[in-house]
C-alpha cells in the first residue's frame, strides 16, 4: 500500500539526517573581541584563512572578521554620492580607524547551529554569499566552523551503502515494493532504477524520494508504468 503523498514527504525530510555537527571541524581559529590587528594579521596569515570568528569570554560568538574587513584601512574606494554619503565615511572611517576585532568585524555574525541539517546550511551559505559557518550550541557558543567543501562531505558516501538505503529504506521500506521486480545501481552517486511501478504518481514520489537519500547526486528513471488515463 502506498503511503500518503504527506507521509512520503515527512519520510523524505527525515532520511536526510545528516547535522552540522557530523560534517563541521571542531578545531576553530576564533579571536577575542580584545585582539588587536596585529594579531589578527598573524592569525590570518600562519593559519592560512580568510575569516574567523570573534568570540566574548563566554565563548559566544559575536562576529567575524574577514581579509576585507582588515584591508579597510589600506583600500581607498570611489565615494558614494547622495545624502547617504556622509553616514558611509562615517562608518567607513570608524572601521578603518578600529585596532582591535571588536572595532573592526563584521556584525552580526552569520553562524548556524549545530543541530541544523546540513541543507540549511548550504542554503545559508548561498543565500548569505559566505564560504563558511561559525558552528553554534544553543546557547550561541562556539562549536566549530562548517565549509563548502564540508557540506559537500556528504556525497563521499560509498555507492554501495547508498544502494542498500535505497533498496531496503525507500523501495521495499517506505513503498512496499518488491525488491525482485527492481534493478537498482549506483555509480559515483548516481542511481539508476528500472522496473515496473502502477502509476506515473507512484514513480514521481518515486523517484523524489530516492533523490533525498543521503549521498545521491541524481537519479536516472528507468521506470516503466502505465499512462494515465
Amino acid at each position: 500500500m502506498i503511503k500518503s503523498r504527506l507521509e512520503k514527504e515527512e519520510k523524505v525530510i527525515a532520511v536526510k539526517d545528516t547535522r552540522v555537527k557530523d560534517v563541521m571541524t571542531s578545531s576553530v581559529v576564533a579571536v577575542r573581541r580584545s585582539a588587536d590587528f596585529k594579531e589578527m594579521v598573524t592569525v590570518m596569515r600562519s593559519r592560512r584563512i580568510s575569516a574567523f570568528p570573534v568570540i566574548d569570554a563566554d565563548d559566544r560568538v559575536i562576529g567575524v572578521v574577514s581579509e576585507a574587513d582588515l584591508l579597510v584601512k589600506e583600500s581607498t574606494p570611489a565615494l558614494p554620492q547622495g545624502i547617504t554619503r556622509l553616514t558611509w565615511l562615517l562608518r567607513r572611517q570608524s572601521k578603518a580607524d578600529g585596532t582591535t576585532a571588536a572595532e573592526v568585524m563584521s556584525t552580526p555574525a552569520v553562524t548556524i547551529r549545530q543541530d541544523a541539517p546540513v541543507g540549511e546550511a548550504a542554503r545559508l551559505m548561498q543565500s548569505r554569499r559566505v564560504k563558511r559557518l561559525p558552528v553554534t550550541d544553543a546557547d550561541g557558543r562556539l562549536r566549530g566552523i562548517v565549509s563548502r567543501a564540508d557540506l559537500l562531505s556528504v556525497y563521499e558516501r560509498p555507492d554501495a551503502e547508498i544502494r542498500d538505503e535505497v533498496v531496503k529504506g525507500v523501495l521495499t521500506g517506505e513503498f512496499g515494493l518488491e525488491e525482485l521486480l527492481f534493478d537498482v545501481t549506483v555509480n559515483s552517486g548516481v542511481v539508476t532504477l528500472t522496473g515496473p511501478v502502477a502509476t506515473h504518481a507512484v514513480a514521481v514520489s518515486l523517484l523524489a524520494a530516492i533523490r533525498y537519500v543521503e549521498g545521491v547526486v541524481a537519479v536516472r528513471d528507468r521506470l516503466i508504468y502505465p499512462e494515465d488515463g
